[in-house]
């Protein structure tokens, strides 16, 4: 047993009822004792009345963003607002240690939660009864690789708080990995899910500690450790934030409001894409696959992939006069050219049904549409 852990256990009825014959065996041959708890922090959504059995749905806690990192607002409420239309808005619980938007705020339990404080997130888990935890809270790679002390405490230490968590807790835990966990020594084109990793920055590194950490608590304790790497992921629900890949969030801005985009990156780029719709699409449907029917904890998903001149061509269909430089930052130039420029995942595909939506057409013209309504509801004007 890990040095410290602490275990409990749920009802026998709600940790088995949710899992296949083979993954009950493996849950019984594990042993748990009690643990306690402090009542000091409740949601302000939970009443008696709004709570469903956890028999019925998965009750789901969300950790957010830290200091300047976008994941709540381009993943965090995303991922939320399809839950809470599947489970009901009372049984999803987004947290942060920001104050949310009102908007935010006004759609459905938000609470307070710093991944590292230990304490603070037991204490929501067990006044909550939450079921499942979806680990969003990272530092990005550009923006770690400026604060590695600060990334490896976040992206380290609290992994390691939530991974306690969910085996003291016996949760289903998701942590997203990336295209980051790849280095230059990784197959690039394509990636597959086992290969060589040793990427080249704190958030990679980060990230193959978390994917092998899950994994290793999978096989030696039951942990129902689940992870997904990432491509590079376009919303238009937010601004970029400090990742590689934002330059292909940021040119639909820019082709919108200015006719100007001046990429850091070459235009020769290539890099794995994928659509917000298609990333909360495969996470839901990897979340409700029956866990024997996993033959890996982390998966590569794809959709695309394309270089800045090619993201460019396409947007210049709708906007001829887009007009693009290229000036490449050295920083973020090393990091992309570690990275695959395609993944293979064809094991997603194979053991839980994985399949992507957007294209490259479909994106662009999805992003455009989407920012100029934003733009228009803003009263901001298009350029």
């Amino acid at each position: 047993m890990l040095p410290g852990m602490r275990f409990c256990m749920p009802s026998a009825a709600a940790l088995f009822g949710s899992l296949c014959h083979g993954c009950r065996s493996r849950a019984r041959s594990l042993s748990f004792r009690g643990c306690s708890w402090s009542p000091r922090q409740n949601s302000r959504w939970n009443s008696q009345d709004s709570i469903q059995s956890t028999a019925e749905n998965p009750r789901i806690l969300i950790t957010g963003q830290r200091q300047d990192n976008m994941t709540l607002g381009q993943l965090g409420v995303g991922l939320a607002e399809i839950l809470r239309k599947q489970y009901g808005t009372e049984n999803v619980i987004l947290s942060d240690i920001k104050k949310a938007p009102p908007e935010v705020y006004r759609s459905g339990p938000f609470v307070y939660a710093d991944v590292l404080d230990y304490k603070n997130l037991r204490e929501l888990v067990v006044n909550n009864r939450i079921t499942w935890l979806v680990h969003y809270s990272a530092l990005l790679s550009v923006v770690g690789e400026a604060n590695v002390a600060l990334a490896r405490k976040i992206n380290i230490t609290g992994l390691h708080n939530v991974l306690d968590l969910a085996l003291e807790s016996c949760l289903r835990l998701f942590v997203p990995s990336t295209i980051g966990a790849f280095g230059p020594s990784s197959p690039r084109d394509p990636a597959p899910d086992l290969c060589v990793q040793r990427p080249h920055t704190i958030y990679g590194v980060s990230k193959v500690h978390a994917e092998l950490m899950g994994e290793y608590l999978h096989h030696k304790y039951g942990l129902d450790f689940r992870c997904l790497r990432y491509p590079g992921i376009i919303s238009a629900n937010t601004q970029p934030g400090g990742g590689t890949t934002d330059y292909a969030v940021q040119i639909f801005h820019d082709a919108l409001s200015t006719g100007h985009h001046e990429c850091y990156l070459r235009a020769d780029t290539r890099l794995p894409m994928m659509h917000i719709g298609d990333c909360h699409r495969a996470t839901v449907e990897f979340m409700h696959a029956p866990e024997c029917q996993l033959s890996l904890r982390t998966y590569n998903i794809a959709a695309m992939s394309f270089t800045p001149e090619e993201v460019s061509t396409e947007i210049r269909k709708h906007l001829p006069h887009l007009k693009v430089t290229y000036n490449p930052d050295s920083v973020r130039q090393t990091i992309a050219d570690s990275w695959p420029v395609r993944f293979d995942d064809s094991n997603a595909q194979r053991d839980w049904g994985w399949k992507s939506t957007y294209g490259l057409e479909e994106l662009v013209s999805d992003m455009l549409s989407s920012i100029h309504d934003k733009k228009t509801n803003a009263g901001l004007p298009d350029s």
